[in-house]
């Protein structure tokens, strides 16, 4: 069986997370490590845009549309540019709308399709939290060196690449939108 050497000296994750049993295979355990990393970094991007009033989704979406300028994006676009996948986008819009800091019109070729802007009042929200977020993202790497940084990024999208080849069994109803019958938009 292998086991990670860091849960030796009590610094891995398995000390961490105080289990006692080594994991089953290392891949499990750089499965734990990566799911483990990714929730202290989110609870720490949580905080820091908590004080301007939206969650770490909400502040996504912003990005997302900032970053589209005044041609907006489309709902389902947004969608799938997001960092976590958003079934509820919808709802999602709808409270970024109802705070004033987003915008939606329908498109007159096709009624069905509604593009999405950002408002000034998200832009301020934005402005606001760069600084922070700044920050935090130098916090997110802790130690690392920049080599080391870059090393990891190589690593990671070595993993979602398996993700997106279909390596590992996922099930459906989790990638494409959920069950059948579930709003997507």
């Amino acid at each position: 069986m292998d086991s990670h050497s860091d849960d030796e000296d009590g610094t891995g994750v398995q000390a961490e997370i105080a289990q006692r049993r080594p994991f089953h295979s290392v891949k499990a355990e750089v499965a734990v490590s990566i799911l483990r990393t990714a929730a202290l970094l989110e609870r720490h991007f949580a905080q820091v845009v908590a004080r301007s009033g939206v969650t770490v989704q909400q502040y996504n979406v912003l990005r997302i549309l900032r970053g589209a300028g005044s041609e907006g994006l489309p709902t389902l676009v947004i969608r799938d540019r997001m960092i976590h996948a958003a079934p509820g986008i919808t709802r999602l819009l709808d409270k970024l709308e109802k705070a004033g800091l987003a915008r939606r019109e329908r498109c007159s070729p096709d009624r069905r399709q509604v593009f999405c802007y950002i408002t000034e009042g998200g832009l301020d929200v934005l402005r606001q939290l760069d600084v922070d977020m700044r920050m935090a993202d130098e916090t997110a790497a802790g130690n690392l060196t920049d080599s080391e940084q870059r090393h990891l990024l190589k690593l990671l999208e070595g993993v979602r690449a398996g993700q997106r080849r279909g390596n590992t069994p996922i099930d459906s109803s989790l990638t494409d939108g959920g069950p059948p019958g579930s709003p997507t938009e």
